[in-house]
């Protein structure tokens, strides 16, 4: 009898690892990213920026086994050119997303392919250095869409390793100029591949 109940509480807790990690129905992923941001043209403006090199921290909660809820923080600096026809500037700027969005995924044995799409805000922010050539500016926040299509790769019960093109669909940034002189009137798509790892817990 003593070795019967030796033997169940000896298995009972390897028993209950795996149970425990099937119920697992949040995750936070870390992912280093890279903003690409179109060339956009609009009212005698044209705006050319460098890619943007940063980190996506994202946060997601299973509401089923193929549906989730995401909330997600990205930091990148890049540098950003208007041109007028009486001349141009440049701003060295960060650029802070806060997004959230609905996830659809789908499962084959390790894979894990998914949708998502959501609201978004990016904060521009010039930064004031020497690759900054005007400082009549401040932070600037547009709204807009944000969404991607990636897969995760199941590397052990709590890590996988994510990998995902996402897009940023929101106003060109004006960076508050003087009577909006820098303002283009159109929306862009700012390409944004990230690859990172998730833990599941």
């Amino acid at each position: 009898m003593k070795k019967s109940l030796f033997v169940v509480f000896f298995l009972l807790p390897l028993m209950a690892a795996p149970m425990f990690a099937q119920e697992s129905r949040q995750d936070i992923s870390v992912s280093g990213s890279m903003i690409n941001a179109p060339y956009a043209s609009g009212n005698a403006v044209q705006l050319h920026s460098t890619p943007g090199y940063g980190a996506l921290v994202s946060y997601r909660y299973d509401l089923t086994p193929h549906s989730a809820l995401e909330l997600n923080y990205q930091y990148d600096q890049n540098q950003q050119r208007f041109a007028f026809p009486a001349g141009s500037y440049l701003v060295h700027d960060r650029i802070q997303e806060i997004s959230g969005a609905y996830v659809r995924s789908f499962y084959f044995r390790n894979w894990n392919p998914f949708l998502e799409a959501g609201p978004a805000a990016l904060m521009f922010s010039p930064i004031d250095d020497a690759k900054t050539t005007t400082f009549d500016i401040s932070r600037n926040t547009n709204v807009g869409l944000m969404y991607g299509a990636g897969f995760a790769y199941e590397i052990s019960p709590s890590f996988d390793i994510r990998a995902e093109y996402r897009g940023l669909v929101v106003k060109t940034p004006t960076f508050n100029y003087k009577n909006n002189d820098w303002r283009t009137n159109v929306y862009y798509n700012i390409y944004d591949p990230v690859i990172g790892i998730a833990y599941h817990f």
